[in-house]
């Protein structure tokens, strides 16, 4: 069995992702693969991954865990979605790392799944919104409080992504910008259900419902009805399109007033986020999902 570890990051797709994939049961079940719902599992493997960092785990908990979700015999992809799989927010950050404790998580998710062959899907997304909106999770007073007093700018997620591809080598890893996501959700979907690239699925144009306008989904839908044959590459310009002309002008980032954190400061790690995202395209393992 192939088991997705879908595990956020935190203040990305806000369980949207895991939403649109349970949408799609139907079909995707029909195809083996299974979706649970989130109640059936996170506490859960919460609870395992926290046994197992202290004591290890039972020879058992591959088949209890199966049992507990209640996963259809014959099931040939799992997919388990949770921004808190590899910690809190308060966790998120520390020592100038994202998500220290992933490494070792990864591990434990493969010694529960022993058996089958585990993958990581993870969104990214900007330090200069994500850690302010992180620090206010945490209920710290300023980014510098939440980090430690650390340096911002040190923080990459290619370190994160990179110690991964080094100390769990055998574990695939697709990863996409947060910021893409309206032009590229369709393809997430796809990936993380393993589906061929020309199945719709309900949902795939979920997100642009939130920046274009009533008007705009409405032209956009019909175009694509009258068209459905296209490729991802055609779609994704035919979304740019329509968005230039149709995009809701009010802000869509979320604005948080935290001490410190200057516009300065989130335009230089706006040039470092993307220069980083150009090195994650070159890490063995990771498999980049872009526009």
């Amino acid at each position: 069995m192939q088991v997705i570890i879908h595990a956020g990051a935190h203040k990305t797709d806000d369980d949207k992702l895991v939403k649109c994939l349970m949408g799609n049961e139907p079909i995707l079940s029909e195809l083996g693969t299974a979706v649970p719902h989130p109640n059936s599992y996170r506490k859960l493997l919460r609870d395992l991954l926290n046994e197992g960092l202290q004591s290890g785990l039972p020879a058992d908990t591959r088949a209890r865990v199966l049992e507990k979700m209640r996963v259809p015999e014959g099931t040939e992809r799992l997919i388990l979605s949770n921004h808190g799989f590899f910690g809190t927010p308060r966790m998120a950050v520390n020592s100038g790392l994202f998500y220290p404790a992933a490494v070792a998580r990864l591990r434990l998710f493969q010694e529960i799944f022993h058996l089958d062959d585990v993958e990581l899907f993870l969104a990214l997304r900007d330090p200069g919104g994500l850690l302010p909106a992180l620090a206010h999770e945490a209920r710290a007073h300023s980014v510098s409080e939440y980090i430690g007093g650390g340096e911002p700018r040190d923080i990459l997620w290619s370190d994160m992504l990179s110690r991964i591809s080094r100390e769990v080598p055998d574990l695939p890893v697709t990863v996409w910008c947060n910021e893409d996501t309206p032009l590229i959700w369709g393809e997430v979907l796809r990936e993380m259900a393993g589906v061929d690239a020309t199945l719709r699925l309900d949902g795939e144009f979920y997100l642009l419902h939130e920046i274009m306008s009533g008007a705009g989904m409405k032209r956009f839908l019909a175009y694509v009805d009258q068209h459905p044959d296209m490729s991802e590459v055609q779609r994704r310009r035919v979304i740019v399109a329509f968005l230039d002309k149709f995009a809701k002008e009010e802000a869509l980032d979320e604005e948080l007033d935290l001490p410190g954190w200057t516009d300065r400061m989130i335009e230089d790690l706006s040039v470092i986020y993307d220069e980083d995202c150009e090195a994650i395209g070159h890490i063995p393992g990771v498999t980049m999902i872009t526009p």
